[in-house]
């Protein structure tokens, strides 16, 4: 029998590549491999490979930014402002100051001590808001205790809003009317796009309600005509629930918190999580094996979702800086 008792489902064409593992042929991009347990027979989901997936869209958007600058004589300009310490977010802001550097864009840096007040980081915002050179603000969360991330957010130019966080680009979101729209949860539906995988007609799944992931990008499945349901912690029987999904999202910040028995045979299991254990290692929301034993596709931690959240951040400049050339 496979694995927790599902379907025989035929393996595809196997090959050994060059350090002898058992691989398959890849089909949309982005798939890495194709998991087997020799034991069994048994071919296991197909791994979405997001480094790969989110290199594709920095590529383009590097091209585009070079086409824009060359018949526009505009630069992507992207403003990134960090208010403390915080080891976790000095590496994100490294990797984005990185990133919008590679796609060819005007990148500047502020980098704050943790006692810098609200008002003296709104003055900041606001004067962004007035550089015609910056086209994309980005605010790193979280924000030291004493300054509300709600007002600083509010003060961002929606137009400049590239992280999607304003009320303005929310409710852009809610009435399908255009704007910037959050990074990581619209890098979810690249992911899904890329891969050939329809959304149209699908039961999706999403475990966990946050600002951040959950509830936008229910709002963005339901706007690709998927049937959406949202799980959080006092949702009833939540294993039985998450079976119903043809896609499952785990955005809920628990370890492993999803396991191979909420997984319906066949489903698109989507991980956002990103934790680390005891141990040292970086884990999911999803008990990785046990869910790959079960569904057609998945996402990896590392290596999925998260690198999307960057390309995303860089295309959502990309599109403001194109705006502000169209309305020339």
């Amino acid at each position: 029998m496979p694995p927790d008792g599902g379907p025989d489902r035929p393996c595809r064409s196997p090959f050994l590549d060059n350090s002898g593992c058992l691989r398959y042929k890849q089909k949309p991009l982005g798939i890495l491999k194709c998991w087997k347990d020799e034991g069994t027979g048994w071919t296991m989901a197909e791994v979405i490979d997001g480094n790969r997936i989110a290199q594709a869209v920095r590529d383009e958007v590097r091209t585009q930014a070079f086409e824009l600058k060359e018949k526009k004589g505009i630069t992507p300009g992207l403003a990134v402002i960090l208010v403390g310490d915080d080891p976790a977010s000095k590496i994100y802001v490294g990797r984005k100051e990185k990133a919008a550097a590679e796609a060819g864009f005007l990148s500047r840096e502020f980098r704050l001590p943790a006692e810098t007040t609200e008002d003296r980081l709104r003055e900041i915002v606001a004067g962004l808001n007035a550089d015609s050179s910056i086209h994309g603000i980005l605010v790193q969360l979280p924000l030291p205790k004493h300054i509300n991330p709600d007002v600083v957010i509010e003060t961002i130019d929606p137009r400049k809003d590239v992280d999607g966080f304003h009320p303005v680009n929310i409710g852009g979101l809610f009435t399908g009317r255009p704007g910037h729209r959050a990074c990581t949860p619209l890098g979810v539906i690249e992911l899904l796009d890329r891969t050939g995988i329809p959304i149209e007609g699908k039961e999706a799944v999403i475990v966990g309600r946050s600002n951040i992931v959950g509830k936008p990008l229910a709002l963005m499945l339901l706007n690709r005509h998927a049937t959406v349901t949202i799980c959080h912690t006092r949702t009833k029987d939540l294993g039985a629930v998450a079976r119903r999904a043809d896609i499952l999202v785990a955005a809920a910040g628990r370890a492993e918190m999803v396991r191979g028995d909420m997984v319906k045979d066949g489903a698109v299991v989507v991980d956002v999580g990103i934790n680390r254990r005891a141990d040292g290692k970086l884990v999911g929301d999803v008990a990785f094996a046990e869910a790959a034993a079960k569904a057609s596709y998945i996402t990896p931690v590392p290596g999925g979702v998260g690198p999307m959240t960057i390309a995303m951040l860089l295309r959502n400049t990309l599109g403001a800086a194109q705006q502000k050339a169209q309305a020339r």
